[in-house]
């Protein structure tokens, strides 16, 4: 049976040809390029292939360099429906477009404008700085001048590059790069050759969205030692809450400012650059010359320094890998999905993950569960200090979770279901989510736990964690309702199946308030902070409803409706409250057909996981290919919320899928003592799935065929 991605990478004849022949074309020389053009006028692409030789993507002189399978897409096909992926930094989004040499959008983490004038709050759209009009012999180039064109992108060293052809005249190469060593900094490398002779025109641009209000606009000359070089600036602020947004940036060769034309003979090539920053007064004081220093920084590493460093860093995230024997698709999937929650989160920012991240501004570019739920795991395992960061957004965010319990008449702290910079609730009023979902205060606790027990950082644990599960312990004391016999029920929820709403006794939203109390309890004891007997009454006595059969119900007076996603099954893993073989099973089979078709993937990737701690590796894969199929879109894997959506880059459905692979396939299990290492079945034709970079020893974890092994 052909894989979903297989049928992706096929999706064309000249990409399944390819796939079939195991080969891409390479070409020697460096790569290099820019110049952008309303990208948001340009619908999507459905080719994608591997390759085992990538131009080289650095500025070194020209040569071939080899790149191993898995690291590596490329696209020709630009006639199909295209999506693509940001290029990021954690800080800074870059989304390539479709046509030549563009992007799609800009964005900064964590920066907010308004939705509408009295609406909530949404991720910004933001300048520009990388913008570029190049011309040849006068006319501009575009895609219908365009030909013999190839898009990559190179997830191991973090950069998407363009390369074609311009009416038989020249040959562009076009390279950006989100500089993960500047947050608020990227880099365009641009590599013209002449087929001919000819006049290239280049012009740097700062452009802006559409109802920005421009405040002012310039350019200067600064020298960097005897040097000059232009810089162009920009200040401007948003439509509807006027953040100020600052830009700058220079268009440069080696040897100063790049010039306005410039003739080049038959078989010449002429390299350029475009370094650009961004900044928002939200991050400075003084975004207007802050945006200028960054550039200047810039001009005085010179480029050969600043995309070293970049890939360095991107070298130290990698780390964190997971390599798959006896599977090239689902080793390209692992890869893509760590690339994109790699290039979306930082360490040392104390900001988290949009469900979209700096892709797209769907959900408003909030903050939900999914950040905790889905993309904090893997982060945890593999990301280093990114899950530092966080769970540092949660932790700096609690006065306003207190302040929210307060007003609706709770103790402790009930975090806002959306969430934006101000951490106050940004959930649209017409989402009932907002108001009723409240297992989001602990899923905010159970991370900050999982953070200890994964780092056994007593210091902090003391100072920044343990406020936050005293505060959401303190909630659910006061939230819960105590019933005759005893027992004590959450009432008037909606819990993670979306699609019931006011409910008693959610199977998730009990089950995960009943992890964080019982996190709260073991952190005093270790702290010493008193009695909590409170808290182990409660978490005791809170209800996970069973039926006859042995089935947990999803909530009271259940009857087995379809639901949005996981729900119940999520107490099993990633709970632990469900642990009888027998039972996760049962569970497993009644709600499986339950789940809606077309909601979101991350719930078969639950049930895979599961599948295969329970020692049935084809049932596990055959849920993954189903996760898969019509969420996956070409050229670069984006990935949709709903099978055959447009809304792709949905990190949580990578985050899922991530867990299947390190948790599931691989039975990584974190526990007080740290990481284990438990049975689980692999799919049938996998020889072997080994993770790298694990936990702050960085331990490398395989299961194969034969053994599991882990090894420092």
């Amino acid at each position: 049976m052909r894989s979903a991605l297989n049928r992706v990478l096929a999706g064309s004849l000249v990409g399944c040809l390819l796939s079939f022949a195991g080969v891409v074309p390479a070409w020697a020389g460096p790569k290099g390029a820019g110049a952008p053009s309303d990208a948001g006028m340009y619908p999507g692409g459905e080719c994608i292939r591997k390759c085992t030789g990538t131009p080289d993507l650095g500025t070194g002189a020209s040569g071939r360099v080899a790149v191993a399978p898995g690291w590596v897409m490329q696209n020709t096909d630009f006639e199909s429906r295209y999506f693509s992926v940001p290029v990021g930094n954690g800080c800074l989004g870059l989304l390539p477009g479709k046509a030549p040499m563009s992007l799609k959008s800009v964005m900064l983490s964590n920066v907010y404008d308004g939705r509408s004038r009295n609406g909530v709050s949404r991720i910004a759209a933001c300048p520009n700085p990388f913008a570029l009009r190049l011309s040849v012999d006068g006319i501009p180039v575009s895609a219908d001048g365009a030909s013999t064109r190839t898009q990559t992108l190179d997830m191991r060293r973090a950069s998407f590059g363009d390369r074609f052809t311009v009416d038989g005249k020249a040959r562009v190469d076009w390279t950006i790069r989100a500089l993960r060593e500047l947050p608020y900094a990227g880099l365009v490398s641009i590599e013209v050759q002449a087929l001919q002779d000819i006049r290239l025109g280049v012009e740097g641009l700062i452009t802006e969205p559409k109802a920005f209000v421009r405040q002012d606009s310039s350019v200067i000359t600064r020298h960097i030692g005897t040097t000059p070089f232009e810089i162009r600036r920009l200040r401007s602020r948003t439509p509807q809450r006027g953040v100020l947004l600052c830009a700058a940036a220079a268009t440069f060769t080696g040897t100063g400012t790049m010039p306005a034309d410039t003739l080049l003979r038959a078989g010449q090539r002429l390299r350029f650059h475009i370094l650009g920053s961004l900044v928002p007064e939200t991050d400075f004081a003084d975004p207007w010359n802050e945006a200028e220093r960054f550039v200047i920084y810039g001009l005085g590493e010179g480029v050969e320094r600043l995309v070293g460093r970049h890939e360095a860093l991107w070298d130290e995230l990698w780390q964190g890998d997971i390599r798959i024997e006896g599977d090239s698709d689902a080793q390209l999937f692992a890869r893509a999905a760590l690339f994109q929650l790699y290039a979306n989160a930082r360490e040392g920012r104390a900001a988290s993950i949009p469900p979209f991240g700096l892709s797209d501004r769907e959900y408003c570019g909030h903050i939900f569960w999914d950040s905790e739920l889905w993309m904090y795991p893997p982060l945890l395992f593999l990301g280093g200090g990114i899950a530092r960061s966080l769970v540092d957004y949660r932790t700096e965010r609690l006065s306003g979770a207190c302040r929210k319990a307060f007003s609706y008449g709770y103790k402790g702290a009930l975090f806002p279901w959306e969430s934006d910079a101000s951490g106050d609730e940004s959930c649209p009023t017409n989402a009932l989510t907002g108001t009723f979902e409240h297992h989001i205060s602990s899923d905010v606790a159970i991370d900050i736990w999982n953070y200890y027990r994964m780092t056994h950082d007593l210091e902090w644990l003391r100072t920044e964690g343990w406020p936050v599960l005293k505060e959401v312990a303190d909630f659910w004391v006061s939230r819960v309702d105590w019933n005759a016999d005893g027992s004590c029920s959450i009432r008037g929820v909606v819990g993670a199946d979306e699609f019931a709403h006011h409910v008693t006794d959610n199977a998730f939203t009990n089950g995960s308030a009943i992890v964080a109390l019982r996190a709260a309890c073991a952190a005093a004891e270790i702290l010493a902070a008193g009695s909590v007997a409170q808290w182990a009454k409660v978490a005791d006595g809170l209800r996970i409803l069973k039926r006859e059969d042995g089935v947990t119900d999803e909530f009271e007076g259940y009857e087995g409706q379809t639901v949005k996603q996981a729900d119940v099954n999520l107490l099993a893993y990633p709970l632990q409250i469900v642990t009888d073989p027998d039972g996760i099973r049962r569970d497993l089979e009644y709600y499986e057909p339950r789940i809606h078709p077309h909601g979101p993937a991350m719930s078969q990737a639950i049930l895979a996981l599961q599948w295969a701690r329970l020692g049935d590796g084809a049932k596990a894969y055959e849920l993954y290919q189903k996760g898969l199929e019509g969420h996956l879109h070409g050229p670069f894997l984006a990935f949709s919320e709903t099978a055959g959506h447009g809304d792709t880059c949905f990190m949580t459905g990578l985050g899922g899928f991530l867990q299947l692979f390190i948790n599931g396939f691989c039975g990584l299990e974190l526990t007080d003592n740290g990481v284990v290492q438990l049975p689980s079945a692999l799919p049938p034709h996998w020889k072997s799935i080994t993770v790298t970079g694990v936990g702050p020893e960085r331990r490398t974890y395989t299961n194969s065929r034969y053994r599991l092994k882990s090894v420092f």
